[in-house]
Parts: C-alpha cells; sequence; structure tokens
C-alpha cells in the first residue's frame, strides 16, 4: 500500500511482502502434509512428507500451490535488491510472480473440483471458491505489475496494489474459516450428563401403568400389599 510504503520506506515494505511471502510457504507446506497423511485410528499420528495421492483432487490442490508459494518467495526476495534493470525484473520479479500465480489457478481449480456437491452452506464451499476469487486476483495484480521496457513502469499499479490486497484478503478469510467453532457450553453439558438406565423389574413384577410410570427419582412407585382404594 502507497500510505504503508511512505510510512515505513520502500526496502521495509519489501521486506514485508517476503516475510509474508514466508508464511504463506509454511502454511502451504502445512496444508501438503496433512492432505497426504491418512486420518489416524486414535493412536499416535505419523506424517506423510511425500506420500503422492493423485487421485485425491485436495492433494492436487496442495501439491500445485505449494511450489506456487516458493515462486512467491524468489520474486519477492529479488524484488529487496536496488538498480534492478527492466529486463532484471521481468525474469527474476515478474515471470515468478506469474508463474506461482498460474500454478494458485490451477491448484483452485482442484479445490473447487474437490467440493463439487457440497452444499453451498458449509465451510468447505465457501473455503475454496474464496481461495478461487484470490487466486484470480492475485493473477490481475501479477499481470497489472508488468514492467514496460519503454517507461520502466508497470502497467497499472492501482490494479496491482488492489488485487494483492483483496485476493490476500480472500486467502486470509478462507483460512479463517478453517479453525474450528469451539462448541457450545450446552452442547458440552449435553455430552457429559449421565444417561439415566432404564429400572429394571423382577420377573413377574407388575410395574404400575396407572400411576403415570416414574415418581420423579428415577423408581417406579411400588404397590403395597393389601393397599388399595379405600385404605
Amino acid at each position: 500500500m502507497p500510505a504503508y510504503a511512505d510510512a515505513v520506506g520502500a526496502d521495509a515494505d519489501a521486506l514485508t511482502y517476503f516475510v509474508g511471502s514466508i508464511f504463506f510457504t509454511g502454511a502451504s507446506f502445512l496444508q501438503l502434509l496433512q492432505a497426504q497423511t491418512p486420518a489416524g485410528d486414535g493412536g499416535p499420528l505419523r506424517l506423510v512428507f511425500w506420500g503422492p495421492r493423485p487421485h485425491d483432487r485436495n492433494w492436487l490442490a496442495a501439491a500445485v500451490q505449494f511450489p506456487g508459494t516458493l515462486l512467491f518467495n524468489v520474486s519477492t526476495l529479488v524484488a529487496l535488491a536496488h538498480n534492478l534493470s527492466v529486463q532484471q525484473q521481468d525474469r527474476h520479479v515478474w515471470r515468478p510472480d506469474v508463474f506461482g500465480s498460474t500454478l494458485f489457478l490451477v491448484a483452485s481449480v482442484f479445490g473447487v473440483l474437490a467440493v463439487a456437491g457440497v452444499p453451498r452452506w458449509r465451510r468447505a464451499w465457501w473455503i475454496a471458491w474464496l481461495t478461487m476469487a484470490g487466486s484470480v486476483l492475485f493473477m490481475g495484480a501479477a499481470l497489472a505489475a508488468f514492467v514496460l521496457p519503454s517507461t520502466g513502469d508497470v502497467i497499472d499499479l492501482r490494479a496491482d496494489l488492489a488485487g494483492t490486497l483483496l485476493g490476500a484478503l480472500c486467502f486470509l478469510v478462507g483460512a479463517a474459516l478453517l479453525i474450528p467453532f469451539p462448541r457450545r457450553a450446552h452442547d458440552r453439558h449435553e455430552r457429559r450428563r449421565p444417561v439415566r438406565q432404564p429400572v429394571r423389574h423382577a420377573r413377574g413384577a407388575d410395574p404400575d401403568v396407572s400411576g403415570g410410570g416414574d415418581d420423579g427419582a428415577g423408581r417406579l412407585p411400588s404397590r403395597r400389599r393389601g393397599s388399595g382404594p379405600g385404605r
């Protein structure tokens, strides 16, 4: 953002992009580990650092997205250098950015295909489409950031900044939706409340079906021998 760059300086602004890309890559790697690690059966979970699952669209999305984040690392790292020529910016900053954005688009397509048939009110559906929207915005920002050889300026600085900001916002909201909602206190109480066992009668006993059943203390009302109307 221009206001942030003016406040902290161009070097700190570029460093912010690079540090942010490192967190982006770390999150993408964890997503890949999760996609290729089979669900456990209650025992210790064993992480699978490389386990291709080409028939799993969730794994394909994570596997394609991860190298895209590495390309963003390259792009933002080289952008820290000073006095780059137009050709150097094109080769080492813009191209990795475009290639990474392309991989993000492909990964988003796999993510959307993975939730095909999922109702729109489910969080998985929103996460997939927010990721797609963020990838489209990132691609738009990358295309707008091409440096024109004739002038040395980008095609559209506002589109570049807006696409980057809104795309990052889409990814942020999608990541927030991955956080499990806490259970309500009422639900936790219901789970902890013991289940009252039914009263077992002795063989041949005749429970009082006319007296309303339970007397409020978990027992059925008993009949006293010889008791009855008029006594």
